[in-house]
């Protein structure tokens, strides 16, 4: 698939490339470099990015509902306003990432890497972050109601106003090191 001048396809060199407001709809990028690239407002909309490398990449405003991106690198991405709803995040690494004001309503991110995450004012209800690693995550105002945190690691975790309705904790290291029984 050709894009902007640029080959679209599993294994893809596209670190850097300004892919801004694009439709990569149901697009294939598994095992893509997309390190630094400028995806802001892109539709990736069911895309597969099963182990690409997003670090750094601007996705602010993009559309991943349903994206499927498993042991992704998204560490350092800037995700601000981005619509991840039902996404498939598993073990995916968005350490240092921005995802304020995100929608990550229903998604899998079992297992994430999430330390030192800005996910202030996201939508994370009915996320299910089971054994997820929220260390010293900002989760201030938001939405977790319905979401599934069971042995997640909360350790120094920010959750002023943050909507814990319904949140199962059973294991979870919560932000003062104690172990929820």
């Amino acid at each position: 698939m050709m894009v902007n001048g640029f080959q679209i396809e599993p294994g893809a060199e596209l670190a850097g490339v300004d892919l801004s407001n694009t439709d990569l709809t149901n697009a294939s990028l598994k095992d893509a470099n997309l390190e630094g690239a400028n995806l802001a407002g892109a539709n990736l909309a069911g895309v597969t990015l099963f182990r690409a490398n997003m670090s750094g990449a601007n996705l602010a405003g993009a559309n991943m509902a349903g994206a499927m991106s498993a042991v992704a690198n998204l560490s350092g991405a800037d995700l601000t306003g981005a619509n991840m709803s039902g996404a498939l995040l598993f073990r995916a690494d968005l350490q240092n990432a921005i995802l304020v004001g995100a929608n990550l309503s229903a998604a899998n991110m079992s297992g994430a890497w999430l330390y030192y995450t800005d996910l202030r004012n996201a939508n994370l209800s009915g996320t299910d972050l089971s054994v997820a690693h929220l260390q010293n995550a900002n989760l201030s105002r938001a939405n977790m109601s319905g979401t599934d945190l069971f042995c997640a690691n909360l350790t120094d975790a920010e959750l002023t106003e943050a909507n814990m309705t319904g949140v199962n904790l059973k294991g979870a290291t919560m932000p003062d090191g104690t172990i929820n029984a």
